[in-house]
């Protein structure tokens, strides 16, 4: 396993943060990894919400399969991965001075076939660097 944390300080109040971010459909606006996101639940907010996203980083894609775990709103929204890549995410959001503190956190399993210990290894800071992007244009969003 190996865990993925990134963070940034949004200029808004975590109410208006979670306004942008509570519509899973949503968020391909601001993840540049991910694709498409199809709901396969009956629901589309709240625990038990389930999801499949199409995930691209480089040359590899994949289908996430993706369930609601923790959702308590302007302050934690949480998934499980349940795809080929499994784990668990975590965004949180703290109210600060100036606005909120954004924190997304993840723990990830790779596949033998995308290198398990050593793919995770080599891929976190990978996948590091393409969070802390998305984070900026989730910034750019909440800007506008």
């Amino acid at each position: 396993m190996t865990r993925i944390r990134v963070s940034i300080d949004l200029p808004l109040d975590p109410d208006q943060v979670w306004s942008r971010i509570e519509n899973i459909n949503r968020h391909v606006d601001w993840m540049a990894d991910a694709e498409s996101i199809t709901i396969t639940s009956s629901t589309t907010q709240g625990v038990g919400t389930t999801f499949d996203c199409v995930t691209k980083v480089g040359p590899i894609r994949l289908t996430d399969e993706m369930t609601i775990t923790e959702w308590v709103p302007a302050q934690v929204m949480g998934v499980r991965h349940d795809g080929v890549v499994s784990g668990r995410g975590r965004f949180v959001l703290t109210p600060t001075a100036t606005g909120t503190s954004f924190v997304w956190d993840e723990t990830l399993h790779f596949p033998w076939w995308l290198g398990g210990p050593i793919g995770e290894r080599i891929g976190a800071p990978i996948l590091k660097a393409i969070w802390r992007r998305n984070l900026r244009r989730l910034r750019a969003l909440v800007d506008r």
